[in-house]
């Protein structure tokens, strides 16, 4: 055997070591889609019947067009009514605290009064909580889900003042 064929075989040999794990993994995506053409025909020949008996039990109907698929862009005229509908149907909103009145609360700091975003302070009140935070100077006034209106905002110092409160701080608390 030449030298030549030999280097062949060893890289022909490492390649498909190599190549096994991805041709592993694609023979079970080909299973798996199988079985998902399985399941689609099975939900298309019950869209009929749960069509009928769904709102028996509470289920929406799909909207038009093929079974589990959502038409291509952004639905004409319902930006408005998905949020309402998103809190109304019990899905868990990330960093808000409900309203006990169901509207938007105002922000925390005294006389925004923007809509509140998130741990009741507007999108730039928040950010300069966690400023604060990250500096560790956040005053005890500015509290998570403090109540509207409630909390009095401070000015941070800018330029020289302000590298000299943060070095002050880290010192304080380092």
């Amino acid at each position: 055997m030449s030298v030549d064929k030999a280097f062949r075989e060893m890289i022909r040999n490492e390649i498909e070591v190599q190549l096994k794990p991805l041709r592993d993994v694609v023979s079970r995506l080909e299973a798996g889609t199988a079985d998902l053409d399985a399941l689609r025909s099975v939900a298309e020949r019950l869209a009929p019947l749960a069509q009928v008996v769904g709102p028996l039990f509470g289920a929406q109907a799909p909207a038009a067009g093929k079974a589990g698929r959502r038409p291509v862009g952004r639905p004409a005229g319902r930006a408005a009514v998905s949020a309402p509908v998103a809190a109304a149907s019990g899905g868990k909103r990330r960093g808000r605290k409900p309203a006990a009145d169901g509207g938007a609360r105002e922000c925390a700091i005294q006389g925004c009064g923007k809509p509140s975003r998130t741990k009741g302070y507007c999108a730039a009140h928040y950010q300069k909580l966690r400023m604060l935070e990250k500096t560790n100077r956040r005053p005890s006034a500015w509290s998570d889900y403090a109540n509207p209106n409630s909390v009095e905002d401070i000015k941070l110092p800018r330029g020289r003042a302000a590298s000299k409160a943060l070095a002050e701080a880290a010192q304080k608390n380092g």
